[in-house]
């Protein structure tokens, strides 16, 4: 029979299905009142270990260490969590002149963050504090060490010399200062390179960061390595030291002792930095006006010197604005200023 005109697209229940309905609606509500009626702490007395690891990594390693020091330092020297706005001060007051006063705030930014960890108020944002900072900046200036940067003919030098060691040896600090300058990496992003992340083209050699210092969230990003000529090419470097490792898979950056013998771990960050140390100081330099950022500062500098343009830097170093760069542009420009007289 059709439906007539107008009439409900769906069926009437019977007497017994709207029963069961009620039944089964009263049921619901009853639970759904129980679960209200529960103390919030019965549901969820504390994070599980699961979401606790989520926490952790909200920061890198090296981010989590670095704080974890600050508040070893901070109570070491008598302070305390939670800490008073005067322990604080009085904290300042006595590092003053002998940390740099980037140091002194770092270490504000551990302890404000032992305290917000812990669920406390951070007392670093207290009046007395941030005056107490602003007078210390005043007295002894903001101004940062400077690293030497390494330029084309300090890399040629130090090629030279880093051929006198050990095959295996030579070869892999060959290929790190060849690629760390040609690429203009960090250390940090040097260390964590893998096999599986070199793509090899006709013209050079891609290299893929799966993650670094601005990108904590994973997100990735390439850099080129083009062919160069003669015995400082960092693709045909990085290929002989590869070839003669035998690396294959995992970290191609690895520690090699003074028998030759190449480890199973790759180098910390803190062993390119006594690479490029040692490798400055064989050839004259003086080990204590370099550290690991001088090649990619290095980089930044040489390539202002051969007239490329900001953003052709950017592309290659990864960083986001100008603002940073200026400080390795501003020197080289101010150099080629001729003399009115």
């Amino acid at each position: 029979m059709e439906k007539p005109q107008g009439s409900p697209a769906f069926a009437l229940k019977s007497g017994q299905e709207i029963q069961n309905l009620a039944l089964s609606a009263a049921a619901t509500e009853a639970t759904l009142i129980g679960i209200a009626a529960k103390p919030a702490e019965s549901i969820a007395d504390a994070p599980s270990a699961l979401a606790n690891g989520y926490m952790a990594a909200s920061q890198s390693s090296a981010t989590a260490a670095a704080y974890a020091l600050d508040e070893k330092m901070f109570c070491a020297a008598g302070g305390s969590i939670p800490a008073s706005p005067v322990q604080i001060v009085e904290f300042l007051a006595a590092f003053a002149g002998k940390l740099a006063v980037a140091t002194l705030e770092r270490r504000l930014i551990g302890i404000h963050h032992a305290h917000v960890d812990r669920g406390l108020v951070s007392p670093v944002h207290d009046a007395g504090v941030k005056k107490t900072m602003a007078g210390i900046k005043r007295t002894f200036g903001v101004r940062q060490r400077r690293v030497r940067p390494i330029l084309k003919d300090d890399l040629v030098a130090m090629m030279v010399m880093s051929d006198r060691q050990r095959p295996k040896k030579a070869a892999r600090d060959k290929a790190l200062l060849l690629i760390g300058f040609a690429g203009a990496f960090r250390r940090s992003e040097l260390v964590a390179i893998k096999r599986e992340h070199l793509i090899e083209h006709s013209s050079g050699i891609e290299i893929l960061l799966v993650r670094s210092k601005t990108d904590q969230s994973g997100a990735g990003r390439t850099v080129f390595v083009p062919y160069a000529n003669g015995d400082r090419c960092p693709v045909l470097a990085l290929q002989e030291w590869l070839t003669i490792s035998g690396i294959g898979t995992g970290y191609i950056f690895r520690g090699v002792d003074r028998h030759d013998r190449i480890a199973d771990e790759p180098l910390t960050a803190q062993s390119v930095a006594l690479i490029i140390k040692n490798s400055i100081g064989k050839v004259g330099g003086r080990e204590a006006d370099v550290s690991g950022h001088s090649m990619r500062a290095g980089y930044c500098t040489q390539a202002a010197m051969a007239g490329l343009q900001p953003f052709q830097i950017r592309e290659q170093t990864g960083h986001t604005s100008d603002a940073t760069l200026a400080r390795y542009i501003r020197p080289v420009l101010k150099r080629k200023i001729p003399s009115l007289l």
